[in-house]
């Protein structure tokens, strides 16, 4: 280098916050598709499963998905999402397993609740570890993200589970430099959440930027609704108002989609993906603890029910 000449300077490519989610969740993918023999990806029609499926679709292409997709049916489901659902799985091609609840209360493996705030939100985790059980999975992908609740942030991206479904969350493996222990014995799976650092907003923002669709109740429209403990819930064939509640047409969304009976609205004017991310960012309760009525029982009921299998 001659005198008077300055160092030539290489500047870092400069990514954005969603390509560094991404290329991190593409990661996790490939490196459970490289570890194990039977993985599944946990589909239930919400904004956090149509996420992680584009995520899938981006981390084997040109190839198609190598895994099957399974939905844990309580058969209490809004019907805008499970023909949401049918539809993408549809365009996909890819394999559907459904898990019915009702096949499990059927077979006497559990017990229906009845009266007021009973719902089939919690005897999902009988269905789901019979099916893995059934289907012979050793990891399946999830969209829990740390944001929504206590319990979830507890979670390392890959989550050990016992012969018996159960999660320790004490006892969980160290995960550093992006280096994680798939090993398992016999009956013993991980679940997988490749989107655990993502938050809300930044679901929206990555729904925004590739395009993708998502179940019409997340946008702003007419239902008939009631209010119980603080939330809206939905008029349905397996839920209806106690006395004194009373039953209004109300302008709701959903920011979380679940169980009919346990799954609240918020009223909102939002239409667009662009005024959701506008209303999420100023929002200051999470989704699961505004509109879930299952996390309102008590201040480790998320909790309980993971140890337990639950998702």
């Amino acid at each position: 280098m001659s005198d008077g000449e300055r160092p030539v300077t290489v500047t870092a490519y400069e990514i954005s916050h969603l390509d560094q989610l991404e290329a991190e969740s593409l990661y996790v993918f490939r490196e459970v598709a490289a570890e194990f023999e039977r993985p599944c990806l946990l589909f239930s029609g919400g904004k956090d499963s149509v996420v992680m499926l584009r995520l899938a679709e981006k981390a084997f292409a040109p190839a198609p998905v190598p895994f099957p997709v399974m939905h844990v049916d309580t058969g209490h489901n809004f019907d805008e999402v499970i023909a949401f659902r049918d539809r993408r799985i549809a365009e996909l091609g890819v394999q559907l397993v459904v898990a019915s609840v009702q096949k499990s209360i059927d077979e006497g493996r559990v017990v229906e609740e009845t009266g007021s705030g009973a719902s089939r939100n919690q005897l999902q985790t009988t269905t789901l570890l019979d099916s893995i059980a059934e289907y012979g999975f050793d990891a399946l992908f999830g969209g829990a993200r740390r944001d929504e609740e206590r319990a979830r942030a507890k979670e390392r991206v890959f989550s050990f589970r016992d012969e018996f479904g159960q999660w320790d969350p004490k006892n969980q493996r160290p995960e550093v430099w992006n280096l994680y222990n798939g090993r398992i014995g016999r009956r013993e799976h991980i679940r997988v959440f490749p989107i655990s650092n993502w938050t809300e907003v930044d679901v929206w923002r990555y729904v925004e930027r590739e395009g993708l669709a998502v179940p019409e109740i997340y946008f702003s429209h007419e239902r008939r609704v009631f209010e119980r403990d603080g939330m809206w819930l939905a008029e349905s064939p397996w839920l209806g108002p106690d006395p004194g509640e009373e039953v209004a047409l109300r302008r709701v969304r959903y920011r979380t989609v679940g169980d009919m009976t346990c799954t609240g609205a918020v009223e909102s004017a939002a239409s667009t993906v662009a005024e959701i991310i506008e209303e999420v960012a100023n929002c200051r309760t999470s989704e699961r603890g505004a509109t879930r009525a299952d996390d309102r029982t008590s201040e480790a009921a998320m909790e309980d029910r993971k140890r337990e299998g639950y998702f």
